[in-house]
Parts: C-alpha cells; structure tokens; sequence
C-alpha cells in the first residue's frame, strides 16, 4: 500500500524492546518469529495489511510460507502494546506506527487505494473547540477523509471523481 510520509521519528527506545517488556509483563516471551516480525514492521514505515506483511517477509526470508496465524496474533500484539495503530478500510485491516509518530489524519482514495498522512492545526482546533462545547477533554483523534485523488481522476480523464 503506497503512502505519503509525515517523515520519521525519534522514539525514546527502539520498538522491539518497548515490545519485549510488553510481552514480559503479559507472562510471554519473544521468540524469533515475533522478533522477524517486529524487525520488518519497524525497519521503514508505511501502512500495510497482514498480506502484505507476510508478503514481505516471504521475500525477505526466502520462505515459502510463513506462519498466518504468528503474524496476525504479533499484529494485534503490537496494537495492545501501543506500538501499531489499526485502521479499517475496505473491510480489512491496515497498520501503521504508532509508537513515537506525531498525530496525523489521512486522505484516502479509493480508486488507488492509496493513503495520504497530513497534519492540520486547524482541525485541532476544531477537535477542541468541539470539546469544550461539550465539557470534554480530547486527548486524540482520527480523521480519515475518503475521496478520489488527483492522480485518479485525471486518468479518468474528466477531473472529477
């Protein structure tokens, strides 16, 4: 799944130890499956789906299969831990980093399926405005904005969706 970046970021300890004392404070362990995993998610960021995941790691590892159910439970591991964000679209589940990326709301187009990152003060404002009319602290959000992009409706030929 292609993405516009929002650039990257610092996290005060690499995700994979973050994971482990997750994992340690659950009664579990980090085995080399999960470590693989890990290693892959974090070693760039986009926004992928577990296909796409074990795509990456067949290739990556020259496997012929790899593991489904290892790598859907590392995934929803990876979201209880607070280090993966899980987003639906089209009936399936995408991830993106959570650990450590600012907040950020997307464009998506659904022709291309293909994610945009922005960040706008803006609806942060709105988000606390919003709040305070309603006697409520706000401590995050998430917009995802669906539509066509550019690129899409110009192949369409006409500008429009």
């Amino acid at each position: 799944m292609t993405q516009h970046q929002l650039g990257p970021v610092e996290t005060p300890e690499p995700p994979i130890l973050r994971f482990e004392r997750y994992l340690h404070a659950q009664g579990k362990r980090m085995t080399s499956q999960r470590r693989t995993i890990v290693d892959e998610v974090f070693s760039h960021h986009d926004h992928f789906d577990a296909e796409d995941l074990m795509e990456h790691l067949k290739e990556k590892m020259n496997l012929r299969e790899v593991s489904r159910p290892t790598v859907y439970r590392t995934l929803s591991e990876l979201v209880d831990a607070g280090l993966l964000r899980r987003m639906v679209l089209n009936d399936r589940y995408v991830y993106e980093h959570e650990y450590g990326y600012p907040e950020h709301d997307h464009l998506y187009c659904q022709h291309c399926r293909q994610l945009f990152e922005f960040h706008s003060d803006i609806l942060d404002g709105i988000r606390e405005e919003v709040a305070r009319a309603h006697d409520f602290t706000a401590t995050s959000h998430r917009m995802i904005i669906m539509g066509v992009c550019a690129k899409c409706r110009n192949l369409a030929g006409d500008g429009k969706p």
